[in-house]
């Protein structure tokens, strides 16, 4: 009788505080755009599975959102309390920090990653904007000191740098199990999410700095219809009716160039046809309701560990 592989199979999470390059550490290490990436904070507000399967291997990558003290509203709470709840029974957790930065923030994250007695490895992003690398080194003792890491890994997740060294030590930590997705499996999100979330993204990357965090995506509608191809209606919520007029531009010319941007985005993601419908409407305080936060997928259960 033919022997049965072993396999192996675990949970990781990537956490640090807001715009460090977590979620593109995630998308490289999954090799696929499962998370949505902008210049600024607060862009990732779920906890998104990345899956990388490679030969007995099975590995699920968890980008949560940006840790942080001050917590303006809600959401803000909301997003703190979905990043911790993601550390829970994971096997290592990957913390992230940005070059030779060290704020009140990766501090606070430094903290709580105590508290959980988790093994921890400490990875350095944004290498490449370090031109006198022996201020990298001197960061690099500063940070040794703050706790024991099991390994300190300067990285570009931009540019791929080291990010085979993060990966082989995610592997010895892999227990044994069977693999709970197929293979062909990259994520576990609908993909009503999905299409949400890529819409925000080109929202964000559209509109100023200040109103990103005062807007949400809806999907109303997603079907395929006769020709095969997908009608998808979204709604964008948005605080005030000042930032209403701002997301439709003059004359519609803004949310025009963010359709656009959105449909072939979710075009490829899907391999797919797709006719996109955007409005906007305004909902008042949204980012400090609860009922209406659980409703658009922001709230939390303290049963469940992941919240999508």
């Amino acid at each position: 009788m033919k022997e049965c592989q072993k396999s192996y199979f675990g949970f990781f999470a990537i956490v640090g505080r807001p715009n460090v390059g977590k979620s593109t550490l995630l998308n490289q290490l999954v090799q696929r755009k499962i998370s949505i990436v902008s210049s600024k904070p607060h862009t990732t507000r779920h906890c998104i599975m990345g899956i990388h399967t490679e030969d007995i291997y099975q590995t699920v990558y968890l980008d949560t959102p940006g840790l942080h003290i001050k917590e303006k509203n809600l959401i803000n709470r909301l997003m703190n309390r979905v990043a911790i709840s993601c550390i829970a029974d994971v096997e290592l957790v990957i913390f992230v920090i940005e070059g030779i930065r060290w704020t009140p923030d990766d501090e606070m994250v430094l903290q709580k990653l105590r508290q959980s007695n988790i093994p921890v490895l400490l990875v350095i992003n944004k290498i490449d904007y370090i031109k006198n690398k022996k201020r990298l080194l001197q960061h690099l003792c500063f940070v040794s000191h703050k706790m024991h890491f099991i390994d300190i890994v300067p990285i570009s997740a931009k540019f791929r740098t080291n990010l085979n060294i993060i990966a082989n030590i995610v592997r010895k930590h892999l227990p044994f199990g069977i693999h709970h997705f197929p293979k062909c499996y990259t994520n576990y999100c609908s993909k009503n999410f999905m299409v949400s979330e890529l819409i925000r993204e080109k929202l964000m990357n559209f509109l100023n700095n200040e109103l990103p965090y005062s807007l949400t995506v809806k999907i109303e509608d997603f079907v395929l219809n006769n020709h095969g191809n997908y009608n998808i209606k979204a709604l964008i919520i948005v605080e005030r009716n000042s930032q209403k007029k701002i997301v439709i531009g003059n004359k519609g010319s803004m949310i025009k160039q963010i359709g656009i941007k959105a449909r072939k985005n979710i075009e490829e993601f899907f391999s797919i046809k797709v006719h996109l419908t955007l409005w906007v409407k305004v909902k008042s305080g949204w980012v400090d309701n609860q009922y209406m936060l659980y409703n658009l997928g922001l709230g939390y259960n303290k049963d469940t560990k992941i919240v999508f």
